[in-house]
Order: C-alpha cells, then sequence, then structure tokens
C-alpha cells in the first residue's frame, strides 16, 4: 500500500465541489483522512476565496492510475484543465505519492506547491505532522514552522452541507 497525499481547492461554489469531490474521492480510493479546510484568496488572478484543504489515503493503484483518477475527478466536478490562471470549480494536486520523487514533463513529486504556498502546507503540516519530506528529510511540521507567515490569511472553516452546486 501507497500512502497518497492530495491537495483539494475550489472556489465556484467550493462548499459544494469539495463535499463532491470527497464523496468521489472516497469512492474511488476508500477512507480518506482530511485536514481542516481553510479559506484563501487566489494566487495570480482576481476572483472569490478558495477552500483548501489536504486529503490522503492508501492504496494499491499504480501512480499512472492515481493520477488518471485524480484528473477523472476534476473532470466530473466541471474542471477544465485547458483554463488556467482563472476561478475553477475543482483544483486537485498530487502532493505526494509514498516517498516517490520525480520531476519530469508529466508530474512533480513532492508537488513544489508544498514549500511554496501556506494553503497546501499548513493542512498538510497538520494531517501529517511528523512525515518526512521526501526529498528534504524535515518534518512537515518543521518546515512549517519556518514557513513565513507574515501577510497570510488563511482562515479555518466547517464545510457547509447545504450549500448548492451552481456553475
Amino acid at each position: 500500500m501507497t500512502e497518497v497525499y492530495i491537495g483539494i481547492g475550489s472556489n465556484v461554489s467550493p462548499h459544494a465541489h469539495v463535499r463532491l469531490a470527497l464523496e468521489l474521492l472516497e469512492r474511488s480510493f476508500g477512507t480518506l483522512r482530511c485536514s481542516p479546510i481553510y479559506r484563501c484568496p487566489p494566487v495570480g488572478f482576481e476572483g472569490a476565496d478558495f477552500l483548501n484543504l489536504v486529503a490522503a489515503f492508501e492504496t494499491e493503484f499504480d501512480l499512472d492510475r492515481v493520477h488518471t483518477q485524480l484528473r477523472d475527478i476534476e473532470a466530473a466536478c466541471g474542471r477544465d484543465r485547458a483554463v488556467r490562471r482563472t476561478s475553477r470549480t475543482m483544483d486537485i494536486d498530487l502532493l505526494l505519492f509514498g516517498d516517490r520523487t520525480q520531476d519530469d514533463a508529466t508530474l512533480q513529486l513532492p508537488r513544489a506547491d508544498i514549500l511554496e504556498y501556506p494553503f497546501v502546507l499548513r493542512p498538510l503540516s497538520e494531517l501529517a505532522p511528523a512525515a518526512i519530506h521526501p526529498a528534504l528529510g524535515r518534518t512537515y511540521r518543521e518546515l512549517w514552522g519556518e514557513f513565513g507567515t507574515a501577510g497570510l490569511r488563511l482562515e479555518a472553516v466547517t464545510l457547509d452541507a447545504e450549500a448548492p452546486l451552481a456553475l
């Protein structure tokens, strides 16, 4: 079994889309462990705030199958991957696949976003504080403790189970 960590984000009907993505992920991969959910502004474009979290699951599937299934779940949530730097119904990023490292045209593991964005590192550090970054050999708790948080706006939120899905 391989432990997989993914980043999940949405800023279009985010409560409903995150809820839908979590349901589809559980159907595909089984039991999920989830971090707290955070609201934060978009990075690189103007738009509504995102809801972001990190989820983990164990799988016997190979990397290609997991990656393909994650893209299929994004599509089922209305994601158009051809459109970039804009609001999105669902963004699922493969952050970690066990301790595998890879950096090529198709995939980067561990994903650089872990060290670049607080909306990735903070929930990862809360979900897996003692886990070790495969390339750096340091825990996510340590990495978050060193992350500069000046001007940071991350607000913990509860997922609204009644929020309607509107595209």
